[in-house]
């Protein structure tokens, strides 16, 4: 399959990802926001995974207090 570039040129997909998308400043800020996204998203189950057991117990000691 084949695109046509702003230049005229005709690129396969393949050529295009590998040359073009990589030397664009577009492609840059991409894998860029790409590499953000997914420290955000480590960082997020760190803290689900520390504080999940905690909240937990805080919970259950809530609902024994309820209960008895």
């Amino acid at each position: 399959m084949f695109w046509r570039c702003i230049d005229g040129v005709s690129w396969s997909w393949g050529k295009f990802t590998k040359s073009r998308f990589a030397k664009t400043k577009r492609g840059a800020t991409a894998i860029e926001y790409g590499l953000i996204a997914a420290g955000v998203a480590v960082a997020i189950a760190v803290l689900v995974g520390t504080l999940g057991t905690q909240i937990a117990a805080t919970f259950q000691s809530v609902i024994d207090s309820l209960a008895g």
